[in-house]
Formats: structure tokens, C-alpha cells, sequence
């Protein structure tokens, strides 16, 4: 499953509303992923390989080696 290694960000599911004519008619299931990207990080002094989301990297939570 696909999930980020610093905050946990995973898939979550939700309805997908068609709406025609100001009515909402049919409803059917889809996914949101989170966006992750892999990137090699420092690990207890070893460089390692793990997936990290967007958000993560740009707000600085991962320094990449």
C-alpha cells in the first residue's frame, strides 16, 4: 500500500458525486494517493531509499543525502 515513511499519509476513499442539473443522480466509490516521490535519505548514518510525500519534502521534514 502506498504510504508516506514520515507522516503515515496513505489512500483514502470517498464517493465521486455526478451532478446534473443542480441534482446530484449517482454516486460511485474512488481513491485520493497521496503524491510520493522516492528519495534517498540518511538512515542512522546509511543512506536508504524511501517513499516520501510532496508535502513532507517541501516543508523540509526530509533532507534528502
Amino acid at each position: 500500500m502506498a504510504k508516506c515513511a514520515i507522516c503515515e499519509k496513505s489512500i483514502s476513499h470517498g464517493n465521486k458525486l455526478s451532478i446534473a442539473r443542480s441534482h446530484i443522480s449517482k454516486r460511485s466509490q474512488r481513491t485520493w494517493k497521496p503524491n510520493l516521490q522516492t528519495v534517498k535519505v540518511m538512515v542512522d548514518g546509511n543512506p536508504k531509499k524511501i517513499k516520501v510525500c510532496t508535502k513532507c519534502l517541501r516543508s523540509g521534514k526530509v533532507k534528502r543525502v
